[in-house]
């Protein structure tokens, strides 16, 4: 029987690159907790930190990264 392969939203992406970068999770704490491979979240990272000024960890990802949580404490109010 052949696996599906799973597809993550971009979203989902950064929120788990958001985790190690900016929350200081180990790579492997995080992989157990959101049930992926640890060379995968690694790959997410070197993409979206090497995506420029939008990438989390670099001053305008930070912005957007906090604007976006402050925004979903919002809309669950």
């Amino acid at each position: 029987m052949k696996k599906k392969k799973r597809k993550y939203t971009q979203e989902f992406k950064e929120e788990a690159v958001h985790l190690i970068a900016e929350q200081g999770y180990q790579i492997i704490e995080a992989t157990r907790n959101l049930g992926v491979y640890g060379n995968m979240l690694e790959r997410w990272k070197r993409q979206i930190e090497g995506a420029g000024e939008d990438a989390p960890g670099s001053q305008g990802g930070t912005v957007m990264l906090a604007e976006l949580n402050h925004l979903r404490k919002e809309n669950k109010r």
